[in-house]
């Protein structure tokens, strides 16, 4: 699949989780078009909500090949205003979001390795986007799920479980600006962490 692709994508996740029941008819036009195989219907039919399905099939997109992305805007038949959103952006290109040239933080900051009371005060901090940034960390799907389903009645227990997880995950890499790197990914503000870290 086209990089440009794969970005679209990855930028829309969670706006294509909440929109599309995939079960219904992209998955079996999918494999139709040979573009998922029989063992990939089974793994996103074995999730236990629409959400995870979609974001199983949006796994396994990138890569099934250089057909896959153009079978996928076939298959939103049903979803227009979905593939309308994503020509619209492939035209015209992603809006301007924050930029690292917004960053008001020094070096020495951006090269530690945030505290667990950091990563609480993020996470309160936090609004929808906090799957999004999460994911790009390297969470996956099932992590998510996890946090979730751990801490079902605390929207802030699943983002700071999510966040330690990371920073077990990735040891001495899981700094302040790797952080910063997946916020503005997600389109968020860099005071978000700013303030975070007063």
């Amino acid at each position: 699949m086209d990089p440009v692709h794969v970005a679209l994508l990855r930028t829309h996740r969670l706006y294509l989780s909440g929109q599309l029941l995939v079960s219904d008819a992209i998955v079996p036009f999918l494999y139709q078009e040979d573009i998922l195989s029989g063992g990939h219907v089974e793994a996103i039919e074995a999730q236990s909500t629409s959400t995870l399905r979609c974001l199983k099939l949006l796994d396994l997109l990138p890569t099934r090949g250089p057909r896959a992305f153009h079978c996928f805007l076939r298959s939103l038949e049903d979803y227009g205003w979905v593939r309308d959103q994503l020509l619209l952006e492939l035209q015209t290109g992603p809006a301007p979001g924050p930029s690292s040239a917004d960053v008001r933080l020094p070096d020495s900051v951006l090269q530690k390795v945030p505290s667990d009371r950091v990563l609480s005060r993020l996470a309160s901090r936090l609004g929808v986007e906090w799957e999004s940034v999460l994911m790009d960390l390297g969470l996956s799907s099932e992590d998510l799920f996890r946090c979730r389903s751990d801490h079902h009645l605390s929207t802030h227990g699943a983002v700071l479980a999510g966040l330690v997880c990371w920073k077990q995950l990735g040891g001495k890499t899981a700094t302040v600006q790797r952080l910063l790197r997946s916020l503005l990914a997600s389109g968020l503000h860099p005071s978000v962490l700013e303030d975070a870290l007063l």
